[in-house]
């Protein structure tokens, strides 16, 4: 699992507070300010905005509260 940031966007801050406040363990990836220099982001995902979640087949990108639904679902014991 990977999630893409901006570390001065607020919104990717929602999220990473989110999993430092609940341990959860992500690979955290810093994306460059502009958005033409996104390659990675783009390759993977196909678009530059963050926070941008990758999982496997599943990608949420540039949406905070869903991004938090999605790691506080996969989070639940079965």
């Amino acid at each position: 699992m990977k999630l893409y940031v901006l570390r001065t966007c607020p919104y990717c801050q929602h999220v990473l507070h989110y999993i430092q406040e609940n341990g959860i363990n992500i690979d955290i990836v810093e994306v460059p300010r502009d958005h033409g220099a996104r390659t990675d982001l783009q390759q993977v995902s196909g678009q530059t905005y963050v926070p941008t979640l990758v999982d496997g087949d599943t990608l949420i990108a540039d949406d905070d509260d869903r991004i938090i639904a999605y790691l506080k679902d996969a989070a639940r014991p079965d």
